[in-house]
């Protein structure tokens, strides 16, 4: 059995920022010190950690660095090489393990391992040329959508193909000769769950929560969803079954399309905390950045129940600081409201630079006193009342 990494030791942490950050401030609660590798100086999670290394993601040295000073490694984002994964883990457990990243860090990868799972998705095709692109519309139809296979986040490196002509100007060198083609799916809302998964194979689950998105970037989380018993029952067995299977230690998020007709098909996996989960810091028993500290260092899990009726976030991007500073005292005047900067220096247009977190007795009432502090708080809202 492997033994606990207790409270008192060390946890590096590849990745700066905002994950990183809440995940640092969990840690140091429970009493652990926390190292992590960024890519620029006073990032995030740098602010709040107990030592920073500055250097590249796939910098083999500053990785194996970060790991000879801690008793663990984890991460805040995927895109790790498989060369920084193995620097780390000859010095330290790393989890989860580059198994895993290797997997889901690939869209052709990731997709083929779920479908290999016998896990329900939209129909695709791996995409190596223009020529390959054309035979794979021929077979999906269209519409479809044209995703890069690797690096991809927040709707970047994604083409919404219409046409035939769409086709023939979509293929580009960015692609770096590899993409996937997908059957645009029709859905009536886009679910995540959240499954965490211990060194002893115990699990639990967040959600499901729903979640809706403006410019592809995600915008409001609530919880609990509104679906039906059956969905959401379907979506939790969907994480269980695929942490299961890729022997996660840790926290993976799972993306869902519900379609029209009520099916759930998986859209894209992600090994760690994630935005949609958030609002588990105010609304849950334990939250997922607590819950990802328990797992990777072999602690108990902590229940994942709601302690409130509802919850809502809803995101800060840097186009809040388009009119100016943002009217932080409008939000904080409003009963329920809890508010989370990430430190982050420079807003810029889609940039993620905080969230809001509303408990409220109805998932309605959150959304709305949600929506409703996030207005109150943008110069732009003042200026036109004005």
């Amino acid at each position: 059995m492997t033994q606990p990494i207790l409270p008192g030791a060390t946890i590096g942490v590849l990745g700066g920022g905002q994950l990183g950050r809440m995940f640092a401030l969990a840690a140091r609660r429970l009493g652990y010190r926390v190292h992590v590798l960024s890519s620029e100086p006073d990032s995030p999670a740098g602010q709040v950690a107990d030592h920073e290394i500055v250097a590249a993601y796939d910098d083999p040295d500053a990785v194996a660095e970060l790991a000879r000073g801690v008793d663990v490694v984890t991460l805040e984002f995927e895109n790790v090489s498989a060369v920084a994964a193995a620097a780390a883990d000859r010095h330290a457990p790393l989890r989860p393990a580059a198994s895993v990243l290797h997997i889901t860090q690939h869209r052709i990868r990731e997709k083929q391992f779920v479908r290999a799972a016998g896990v329900p998705l939209a129909p695709f095709e791996p995409v190596y040329s223009r020529d390959e692109l054309h035979a794979a519309v021929g077979r999906i139809g269209l519409p479809a959508v044209l995703k890069t296979a690797a690096a991809g986040y927040d709707g970047k490196g994604q083409i919404r193909l219409e046409t035939h002509a769409d086709v023939e100007a979509a293929w580009h060198p960015s692609h770096a000769h590899e993409a996937v083609l997908e059957t645009f799916v029709a859905f009536e809302r886009e679910l995540s769950v959240i499954v965490a998964r211990g060194c002893d194979g115990v699990m639990d689950c967040y959600g499901p929560f729903h979640n809706t998105h403006e410019r592809h970037i995600l915008d409001v989380s609530l919880l609990p969803a509104e679906a039906a018993e059956r969905v959401s029952r379907e979506a939790r067995e969907i994480g269980f079954a695929l942490a299961e299977r890729l022997e996660l230690v840790g926290l993976l998020c799972v993306e869902l399309f519900l379609t029209e007709d009520g099916r759930l098909l998986v859209n894209e996996l992600a090994p760690r905390s994630h935005n949609s989960g958030h609002l588990t810091i105010e609304a849950c028993a334990t939250s997922q950045f607590e819950q990802h500290v328990r797992a990777v260092c072999g602690l108990p899990l902590g229940a994942t129940t709601l302690r409130v009726s509802a919850a809502a976030m809803a995101n800060l991007l840097g186009d809040l600081w388009a009119g100016g500073t943002p009217h932080w005292r409008a939000a904080l005047e409003q009963p329920g409201v809890a508010l989370h900067l990430y430190g982050k220096r420079e807003p810029r247009p889609g940039r993620k630079m905080g969230h809001l977190t509303v408990v409220d007795a109805t998932v309605a009432q959150a959304r709305d006193a949600a929506l409703a502090a996030r207005a109150a708080i943008s110069p732009m809202t003042t200026r036109s009342a004005s």
